[in-house]
C-alpha cells in the first residue's frame, strides 16, 4: 500500500540520511519514477524532504527532522518479539539491552497490538543450536566486536581444525556471523576472504591500523560467497551403505548433509548413498555400530574394520560379567 511505502521511505531516510532514488526503488520494489512521486507526496504532507541531483545525489530529509511514529502493523509487532536464543545476544553483551529495547517498543506499540506481541514472546521460542551438539566452548567476542565496530585490523593467533599449533594472521574484518550457534569472524587475509571460527581464536589483538577492506564489498556479500564454498565443497568419495530402518531418522538427522539422494527403504533396512571428502571422514559412521553396514567402496569397509579392531583391542580383555575394569 502507498501509505506503507511512504512510511518506509520516511524511516529509511531518517535512519540512513541521503539515499539514492535508485536504491530506494530497489528496496521497495517500485520504479524510480514512483519514488519521486512518493517524495512529492511526503513534501505535500509537510515532511521536509528534498532531492539532490547529480552523480552523488539522492533523497534526504532536512537536518534535525525526526518523527516518533512507529507505523508498525500487528504482524510487524509480533515479528519483533519472536526472539533468537538469549545466548546469541549474551555473547555480544546485549542481552539486557535487548530486553530494555523490547520493553520500550512494547510501550510505543498501538494499544490493540500489545496483547498479541506479548503473547508471541511467551508462545514462540527460537533456538539456533543443532541437536546433539554438546556444550559449546566459551567464546570471548569483546575484542572481535571492538575491531568490527571501530574499523581496525586484527592480529589473530588461530588454531585450524585438526591441529594443535596456532598460526598468526593479520586480518581485515568485515563482521561477525553466528550460524547454528557457532560464531565466525569474516575477514580478508591478504585480500582474500576467510572464515575464522571464534572458538578457535587463541588470542586477538586490535591494532592501530585502519581496516583495509575491498571497496564496495559488504559483510552479507562476503558471507554468501564463503557459505557457498563450504556447502559446495567437492566430496569426491561416494559411499553406499545400508541402515536399520529403526535408526534411519536419527541417521538422517546426523548425516543429512552427506546424503546425495533420498534413502531407499527396503524392509528392515534402508539403502543410503553419501559423499565424503576422504576416507578418514567416514569414521563417523562407526557411531551406528551394527545398525549400519558400508557396502562399498572397499577402502571404506577396510578403514572401518581397522578402527573397529582397534576398539576391540582396547576393550577386548573386559568380559561382559566384569565390572569394566581390566585386570
Amino acid at each position: 500500500m502507498k501509505s506503507d511505502r511512504l512510511l518506509s521511505i520516511l524511516l529509511l531516510l531518517q535512519t540512513r540520511g541521503l539515499v539514492p532514488a535508485a536504491e530506494l526503488a530497489e528496496r521497495l520494489d517500485v520504479s524510480v519514477r514512483t519514488i519521486y512521486r512518493d517524495v512529492e507526496a511526503l513534501s505535500a504532507s509537510g515532511v521536509p524532504v528534498y532531492a539532490e541531483r547529480g552523480r552523488h545525489g539522492g533523497i534526504a530529509l532536512l537536518p534535525g527532522f525526526r518523527t516518533d511514529v512507529t507505523g508498525l502493523t500487528a504482524d510487524e509487532s509480533r515479528a519483533l518479539f519472536v526472539l533468537a536464543a538469549e545466548g546469541t545476544h549474551a555473547a555480544l553483551g546485549l542481552d539486557r539491552a535487548l530486553g530494555s529495547a523490547l520493553r520500550k517498543v512494547m510501550a510505543a506499540l498501538p494499544e490493540p497490538h500489545r496483547p498479541a506481541a506479548e503473547l508471541t514472546s511467551r508462545r514462540i521460542l527460537v533456538d539456533p543450536d543443532r541437536w546433539l551438539r554438546g556444550p559449546s566452548p566459551a567464546v570471548d567476542l569483546d575484542v572481535l566486536h571492538d575491531a568490527v565496530f571501530t574499523d581496525r585490523r586484527l592480529r589473530l593467533r588461530y588454531r585450524h581444525s585438526g591441529t594443535e599449533a596456532a598460526r598468526t594472521y593479520t586480518v581485515d574484518p568485515y563482521g561477525l556471523v553466528v550460524k547454528a550457534g557457532v560464531w565466525y569472524l569474516v575477514a580478508d587475509h591478504r585480500g582474500a576472504s576467510r572464515l575464522y571460527r571464534a572458538d578457535r581464536i587463541r588470542r586477538a589483538t586490535v591494532t592501530e591500523d585502519p581496516v583495509r577492506r575491498r571497496a564496495g564489498v559488504e559483510l552479507a556479500e562476503v558471507w554468501e560467497v564463503l557459505r557457498r564454498q563450504v556447502e559446495e565443497r567437492p566430496a569426491g568419495l561416494r559411499v553406499r551403505a545400508r541402515v536399520e530402518a529403526s535408526r534411519l531418522d536419527l541417521f538422517v538427522r546426523i548425516h543429512g548433509p552427506h546424503l546425495v539422494r533420498e534413502p531407499e527403504p527396503a524392509g528392515e533396512w534402508a539403502r543410503v548413498e553419501l559423499a565424503f571428502p576422504d576416507v578418514p571422514h567416514t569414521r563417523a559412521l562407526l557411531a551406528f555400530g551394527p545398525s549400519l553396514e558400508v557396502l562399498d567402496p572397499p577402502e571404506v569397509r577396510a578403514e572401518l574394520a581397522r578402527r573397529a579392531a582397534a576398539v576391540l583391542a582396547l576393550y577386548g580383555d573386559v568380559s561382559p560379567a566384569s565390572d569394566g575394569v581390566p585386570g
